[in-house]
């Protein structure tokens, strides 16, 4: 088993640094769609990691104001985001039911309005059923998808609690014999190509969408999107705050 780093595929117990807020938004089940420039290599359970840079107040504020105008789409307007955002801790995991392109998840008229204007990315990962620690544990992280050390990931599992997310979604899997039946191209014979989101954007939504996506690009400034070689490479690589790359332009 690898102590840390990237790994070629042979997953144990999978782990994704990500930055805040957004890491403590999709523990606490508000972000239900992680997007990424590279498609989910796995399935099942996915430990969530929150990197080392402090969010600013200005980026937490665009996150949240874009969380409660997809939220406001359906209906929902009590969202209770976390008091705190912290960094350089272990804070929980979500299941993994599938991955899918943006333009997939747009369309799908099988999943909420509000999931669909998530998607912001190339790829989407859809997530499920998020737990968090009762006490975050204080971690290094790494690029890409990792390896939990096995001595952090026995006291993690033990210290797991279910989250009660504002809006749970259950994403249909096309074969729920086939693990990853939901994927990239799998739902794109269901769409024309002129077919186009039956979501209206009112002019908040449209700014709130514009600031999310604002807040997101602080974060590639100095960084390129992940290689298809970089994502094959199995040394460990520390993160720091200027090391990860999260996609969410």
């Amino acid at each position: 088993m690898m102590r840390g780093g990237r790994s070629t595929g042979n997953y144990t117990n999978p782990c994704l640094t990500m930055h805040q807020p957004w890491a403590s938004l999709l523990i606490y089940g508000i972000k239900r769609i992680e997007g990424r420039s590279w498609p989910a290599p796995i399935r099942g359970r996915l430990w969530i990691h929150a990197a080392s840079k402090i969010p600013e107040e200005a980026t937490i504020k665009a996150m949240e104001d874009f969380y409660r105008e997809i939220y406001s789409v359906n209906g929902i307007t009590d969202l209770k985001f976390p008091e705190h955002y912290p960094v350089s801790r272990l804070l929980g995991c979500v299941e993994v039911v599938g991955c899918v392109r943006c333009e997939e998840l747009a369309n799908w008229e099988l999943v909420p309005e509000g999931v669909r204007l998530e998607g912001q990315t190339d790829f989407c990962w859809l997530c499920e059923q998020p737990q968090k620690l009762l006490v975050p544990f204080e971690m290094r992280g790494y690029q890409g998808v990792y390896n939990l050390e096995r001595k952090i990931f026995e006291a993690a599992v033990r210290g797991l609690v279910p989250v009660e997310a504002p809006a749970p979604v259950k994403f249909p899997i096309p074969d729920p014999r086939d693990p990853f039946s939901l994927k990239p191209g799998s739902l794109a014979m269901q769409f024309s190509e002129t077919k186009a989101s039956s979501v209206e954007k009112s002019s908040n939504l449209s700014a709130a969408i514009a600031g999310a996506r604002a807040a997101a690009t602080q974060f590639n400034r100095n960084n390129q999107n992940i290689s298809t070689s970089n994502l094959q490479r199995s040394t460990p690589n520390p993160v720091d705050k200027e090391q990860i790359t999260h996609d969410h332009e």
